[in-house]
């Protein structure tokens, strides 16, 4: 059962019980990330999240990451182009002090001069190590290729220039900006019940901060082209059209339809691709889904003589489907599979914190897994042919990774 709380000052708090584990998951959800930075700034969520890891006034670094493995536990962070997240999984016996240390992190790290500029050298590292990963610039380079200037096709990380800016004060500006009480959501799954609400709100419950609403500039879909030449073995190729935003009503079908697509090893796209024709060893699709825009890609990775026969291939798959539509054995298939994954998925307390935080936050509502099997099973073959219609009508946008940094005859 799903707890939902308001504290006074605006924080949220979603908890999930779950007796039958002995876990506990804990996370600090934060609507901000690289959307809501600008060039100047750019890499900064990513970057603070980094730094909470580095000391507070009474724990440092190797401190702090004792604090949880003294105690059997686990301890990250990650940073999204729309939020950022803070958690733990801890033994249920241990909850309120991972919740203890959490909140000293949130509330007290010092963001010390020494530390920061250790930090920077790390992240710099994790810049070159992603510059070495070819499938993941092109990505990227997608997100660029598909919003132009707007901040949701800023890379997460930032750029050495960016990351060479940032000091404890800007950090701080940051924060006071972006990690305001009504832009917070403790989210907490597990072996705990409801009395352990009170503990989140002594700790986060009483903390001030601006209340200014941030307003969100929607992006257009742009049909750009970026290359990048890189030598490389391979060529990676992206495909980008326009999806859908979290909260349309057609999400469901779109998650069908990318199982379809090329989410599965049944898929269209990695059957023609892989097993038939034994083009790429990675192929598939996927969606990424943002508070009023979405974007549905494709990639593939093949020799670059092989380029134009992978672009064609797909080219085929997307015609094919808008000509015939799918066909009802896909659609029994599809909706097995993903309730299957769904339920598989909610097996562990992190997935489900993880789950209601996201909701919390971004939708400010929670489906139960009921409720979300039956939107599955309410898809119909016309709804995704609709959507097949509507996603693949639009000229796409393309990325490219190669060593010649050429397109694809039919992309040029």
């Amino acid at each position: 059962m799903i707890t939902r709380h308001t504290c006074r000052n605006g924080v949220k708090i979603v908890l999930e019980e779950i007796p039958t584990v002995r876990s506990v998951a804990i996370g600090i959800w934060i609507g901000t990330g690289s959307r809501f930075e600008v060039p100047e700034n750019n890499g900064i969520s990513h970057f603070l999240e980094h730094m909470f890891f580095k000391g507070t006034k009474t724990r440092n670094a190797r401190e702090i990451a004792e604090a949880f493995d003294s105690i059997g536990g686990q301890v990250n962070a990650f940073t999204s182009k729309e939020y950022t997240c803070y958690y733990a999984k801890v033994l249920d016996t241990h909850a309120a002090y991972a919740l203890e240390v959490l909140s000293d992190m949130f509330f007290h790290s010092t963001f010390d001069k020494v530390e920061l500029v250790k930090e920077k050298n790390v992240v710099l590292e994790e810049i070159k190590m992603y510059e070495d990963t070819p499938d993941d610039i092109v990505h990227d380079l997608l997100s660029r290729a598909s919003f132009g200037g707007h901040s949701l096709g800023y890379p997460i990380l930032g750029t050495e220039s960016t990351l060479n800016t940032f000091t404890d004060e800007t950090l701080r500006h940051y924060m006071k900006e972006y990690y305001t009480p009504e832009n917070v959501v403790i989210s907490v799954a597990g072996n705990v019940d409801e009395k352990f609400i009170k503990e989140v709100e002594n700790l986060f419950g009483s903390y001030e901060g601006a209340k200014t609403k941030k307003s969100l500039q929607t992006p257009n879909f742009e049909s750009g082209r970026l290359t990048r030449k890189k030598e490389t073995e391979q060529a990676h190729l992206c495909l980008g059209f326009p999806g859908l935003s979290l909260k349309e009503s057609q999400n469901y079908s779109l998650v069908v339809l990318n199982n379809i697509f090329g989410s599965s090893m049944s898929s269209r796209l990695f059957q023609e691709v892989r097993e038939q024709r034994g083009l790429a060893y990675s192929v598939f699709s996927y969606h990424s889904a943002y508070r009023d825009k979405g974007l549905f890609t494709i990639y593939g990775g093949t020799a670059p003589h092989q380029l134009d026969e992978l672009y064609e291939t797909i080219q085929h798959i997307i015609e094919d489907l808008k000509e015939k539509g799918i066909t009802e054995k896909e659609l029994a298939n599809s909706k097995e599979q993903i309730k299957g994954s769904l339920m598989l998925s909610l097996e562990s307390t992190n997935s489900r914190m993880s789950r209601n935080g996201k909701q919390e936050l971004i939708l400010n509502e929670h489906r139960t897994l009921d409720e979300m099997v039956e939107l599955i099973d309410a898809v119909s073959k016309d709804s995704v042919n609709q959507l097949i219609r509507q996603i693949f009508s639009h000229k796409c946008s393309a990325s490219l990774v190669s060593p010649g940094g050429v397109l694809p005859k039919g992309l040029q």
